[in-house]
């Protein structure tokens, strides 16, 4: 059985979150996006499928979206990371209330079944972060060799 190694830095440690993400959240917004649009199509028939589609490519790259910001700000500082983080967030939140609000008045499209299924997969691929951060072992004080220790 191999023995698992910890992050030694930092960016290691992102690294390695961003990595079990990446599978998580991919796997659980799978899935959510498939029952979604069994539904949807139960529902509303084609109209529901392609909104059902629809919404779940937009909160699947959505929450992809988080692990390439982390990815990208790996090797700055931890403080300006959690700004970056933020501002990500915030930016994400105003895309997808741009998204949605463009795509309201789209023929073929059922809007109910896009913002359900958006919903859905958002609240899912939080989960799946929160679940990844629970399983991935990444030390939460990493203290290098020449420093003093506490």
């Amino acid at each position: 059985m191999a023995t698992e190694t910890y992050p030694t830095s930092h960016a290691e440690s992102v690294r390695k979150l961003a990595d079990r993400m990446a599978k998580d959240i991919a796997i659980a917004c799978g899935v959510t996006v498939g029952v979604a649009v069994l539904v949807a199509v139960l529902w509303e028939g084609l109209p529901g499928l392609v909104g059902a589609l629809v919404g779940g490519a937009i909160a699947t790259a959505s929450a992809m979206g988080t692990v390439v910001l982390m990815r990208r700000t790996r090797a700055l500082e931890p403080m300006m990371v959690m700004v970056i983080a933020l501002a990500g967030y915030v930016g994400k939140i105003i895309i997808l209330f741009v998204v949605m609000t463009l795509l309201k008045g789209v023929d073929g499209l059922h809007t109910m079944s896009v913002a359900v299924t958006m919903m859905a997969v958002i609240l899912v691929a939080a989960g799946a972060e929160m679940r990844a951060f629970k399983k991935t072992k990444t030390p939460t004080l990493i203290v290098s060799e020449g420093e003093d220790r506490p």
